[in-house]
């Protein structure tokens, strides 16, 4: 593959974790723009991209990282895949549990790290025991079990009634699962690890393409059928778009935006500005789960520091308000925040520091 995929897919890496910031750092979750909130249960917004974007960005990795370990045996694989994986869901967990005031008992488990390691090891045990040439048939298979399983309850695309919460509070109890809907119902469910397994997989197919030696003009017109394949599949059939059931609509839906935002990245990359643009795009994603962790653990700290308006998060965007719209304020305190961590990241980026797990 040449350098400018690799540039490419940098950049998408990098863009969807600045969105990533963005849309969890309001000022105010009281005061945000409609397109950055999550869908209110069925149908999609500009938000809702963001997480399967990353995920599909996972699955373009793991292509390129099975370039090397391929060479090792099976078990060294199969080891080095579960290392990764506990690390992590282990991560996502801690940075759920800081600044660690949470009783364990009411430590929520599930979350955005915890669901990227599951599908990651999913995808990447499937790998190493089966050809590449089979992910789509895997792909399909997913999506039909999964279709198949939500169906298995009386209300299987409600909120109280659905399989994939029946099945949370059996594993992991009413206690451990997000409530912020009004009822414990965690959007980064365990079964919803199979349909995020799906998408893991169309990326690392995206990337074998890539990496196939069509020409370039092959390699665009190859992304966008299937992405338009993928789109009028999601809206052809009768199960509803939903994010936080990641039905297999919501997987073909934001699968094929994935396939067609990486074919004008491609092309932008051919343009005489978008050198530039990827360049400073890919810096952030050089670094994504370090950036990431920090900045949890930054906008999680503000909490820890008592001001006269409430907290140190409180004053800070308060202090924004006096000098522009409420939704602009709580805009541009994210904007101020993915500022400061790009800098960070181009820090990074000049001395060749690269933080993985």
């Amino acid at each position: 593959m040449s350098k400018s995929r690799y540039i490419a897919l940098d950049a998408m890496r990098g863009l969807t974790l600045a969105l990533m910031i963005v849309v969890n750092t309001p000022g105010s979750w009281s005061h945000v723009y409609r397109p950055l909130l999550h869908a209110d249960w069925h149908g999609w917004t500009f938000t809702d991209l963001v997480f399967p974007f990353f995920l599909f960005i996972v699955g373009a990795a793991l292509f390129f990282s099975r370039l090397t370990s391929v060479q090792l045996s099976r078990v060294d694989q199969c080891k080095k895949i579960t290392r990764r994986a506990l690390m992590l869901v282990a991560l996502g967990v801690l940075l759920e549990f800081y600044p660690f005031l949470t009783a364990l008992d009411d430590l929520r488990l599930p979350g955005v790290l915890q669901r990227i390691g599951l599908a990651y090891a999913a995808t990447a045990y499937l790998q190493v025991f089966v050809r590449p040439q089979w992910n789509p048939l895997f792909i399909a298979v997913l999506l039909v079990s999964y279709s198949l399983l939500l169906l298995c309850s009386s209300d299987p695309y409600g909120l109280e009634g659905n399989v994939l919460r029946a099945f949370d509070l059996a594993v992991l109890g009413e206690s451990h699962l997000w409530a912020g809907k009004g009822l414990a119902f965690d959007p980064e469910n365990l079964l919803g690890t199979i349909a995020a397994t799906a998408t893991v997989l169309i990326g690392f197919e995206a990337a074998r393409w890539l990496r196939s030696g069509q020409s370039f003009g092959r390699l665009i017109s190859g992304l966008l059928v299937v992405s338009l394949v993928l789109v009028v599949l999601a809206y052809s059939l009768p199960e509803p778009i939903n994010k936080s059931l990641w039905t297999s609509t919501y997987v073909l839906l934001t699968g094929g935006l994935a396939l067609a935002f990486l074919a004008c990245l491609l092309i932008l990359e051919r343009a005489k500005i978008g050198a530039w643009v990827m360049q400073s795009l890919s810096i952030l994603g050089q670094n994504p789960l370090f950036i990431y962790a920090l900045a949890w653990l930054w906008v999680r700290s503000y909490s820890l520091v008592p001001t006269s308006d409430g907290t140190l998060y409180e004053s800070l965007f308060l202090w924004l308000a006096l000098m522009m719209p409420a939704k602009l304020a709580s805009l541009m305190f994210a904007l101020l925040h993915l500022a400061i961590l790009w800098l960070l990241a181009w820090w990074l980026h000049r001395r060749r520091i690269y933080i993985k797990l």
